[in-house]
């Protein structure tokens, strides 16, 4: 069986993470408290940024920026996303 979590940007019980995203306390707290579906669309939504704004993961800055809109988009607070992005329609 899997394990849920009360997923912190769903509101509600999901499945969990099979294993902590990262190292040290801010991968332990994604693993209790973010869902497996909530960290896919993160992983989405930083890829979009990621060639949107052309960032350079060696450069701490970008690092920490992307970090910064992780914390926002998992917390449910406005984040930035992709300008020219449009989701697809759902058929």
């Amino acid at each position: 069986m899997s394990r849920t979590v009360f997923c912190r940007k769903f509101q509600k019980e999901l499945e969990g993470l099979d294993f902590p995203p990262m190292p040290g306390k801010k991968g332990e707290d994604i693993y209790l408290n973010v869902s497996k579906k909530a960290w896919q669309e993160w992983q989405s939504q930083q890829t979009m940024l990621i060639n949107e704004k052309h960032l350079n993961m060696m450069d701490p800055n970008s690092r920490k920026y992307l970090q910064a809109q992780m914390e926002r988009f998992l917390k449910n607070e406005p984040f930035d996303q992709a300008e020219g992005y449009v989701p697809p329609e759902a058929s």
